[in-house]
């Protein structure tokens, strides 16, 4: 009896991974003025048996720590010799960002604004192109892990394109409570690589520099899921979990005053259109203003930020129902 070819060995920067290892490796970034390197942290799960390439990433934006936990719970439960296809997973793409908290680059640049980059270019453009030849050019399926950003919190959510039936089970198939198709920005992560022939899936949970279980939990069982759809592993539920809410559109109820914000509205509440939602006092704790929704939907986001001026985004609201109208959803 004839053995069975092994799968050929995976090539990332300099590094041949062997089917059925898994292997940690780092990618040159750039250098200190200590003379200490900074490199893009990867590991490579490289399965025995054929089947998709499909990476997960972090922390784009440096103040994400959720999406850096999720990465490492879904390591841990993968094993080489079982895996159908390969994982690439980088759990920190801002590195510079991450070691100090900030969501953006010493350049001042928005990573997530400066795909797919250019190898000349400033240091969010070279990362960005770093990112995109080493990992996104050799996969199928990318799922791109962020949290609320400027004091806000976010409800488990997949941001995808759900005119595209592949992309959409494969939103489906991650099981986050809400699910909105949301347009692409360019220079985002998600424009980029779709535009390489990548099908990607950006979550969203969480608030900022924080480690909310909830939200990972949420990513953890999504990735997963997600693997097993694509036939990488097997599944991860015993039961088949509750379908996404699914949003076609959601906008901001944003503050109509200055004052002292106190919210009654919670993540995952369904709301009414006009109904209120918490309200706006001065410093003596007199009333100077009601929030009100301004959409019937779900709420997937909102401001932890005590202290709001007008025109401040208070409560993201997505709108349920069958309308595919244009979305207002970021990337």
């Amino acid at each position: 009896m004839m053995a069975r070819a092994l799968r050929p060995s995976f090539e990332i920067g300099s590094v041949r991974v062997r089917a059925g290892r898994t292997q940690a490796l780092s990618l040159p970034i750039t250098r200190l003025v200590t003379g200490a390197d900074v490199d893009l942290p990867v590991r490579v799960v490289h399965g025995r048996e054929d089947g998709p390439t499909v990476w997960v990433n972090a922390a784009i934006h440096g103040d994400e720590a959720v999406g850096v936990e999720v990465v490492r719970q879904v390591l841990a439960g993968l094993d080489a010799k079982t895996l159908r296809g390969t994982v690439i997973a980088v759990p920190i793409v801002n590195v510079l960002g991450f070691m100090t908290g900030d969501r953006y680059l010493p350049d001042r640049r928005d990573l997530n604004r400066s795909f797919p980059g250019a190898p000349r270019g400033s240091l969010a453009g070279r990362i960005a192109h770093l990112f995109m030849t080493e990992v996104v050019d050799q996969c199928e399926v990318g799922i791109d892990l962020h949290t609320g950003s400027d004091r806000r919190t976010n409800l488990p959510q997949v941001r995808a394109d759900l005119e595209d039936p592949r992309t959409r089970q494969l939103a489906e198939a991650f099981a986050a409570p809400v699910m909105l198709h949301a347009r692409l920005r360019d220079g985002s992560l998600r424009y980029a690589a779709r535009e390489r022939g990548a099908k990607v899936l950006l979550y969203e949970a969480g608030e900022a520099w924080r480690m909310d279980d909830w939200a990972v939990l949420a990513g953890v069982l999504g990735v997963r899921r997600v693997l097993a759809a694509l036939g990488m592993t097997d599944s991860v539920d015993e039961e088949p979990p509750a379908p996404s809410v699914v949003s076609w559109r959601s906008g901001w109820v944003r503050a109509r005053g200055t004052g002292m914000l106190h919210l009654e509205a919670g993540l995952g509440q369904r709301v009414e259109a006009g109904e209120r939602l918490g309200g706006l006092f001065d410093s003596f704790g007199k009333r100077v203003r009601l929030v009100h929704a301004n959409r019937t939907g779900v709420v997937v986001g909102r401001t932890e930020a005590p202290l709001v001026t007008s025109g401040d985004a208070l409560v993201h609201i997505a709108e349920t129902g069958d309308d595919p109208a244009s979305p207002d959803v970021p990337a």
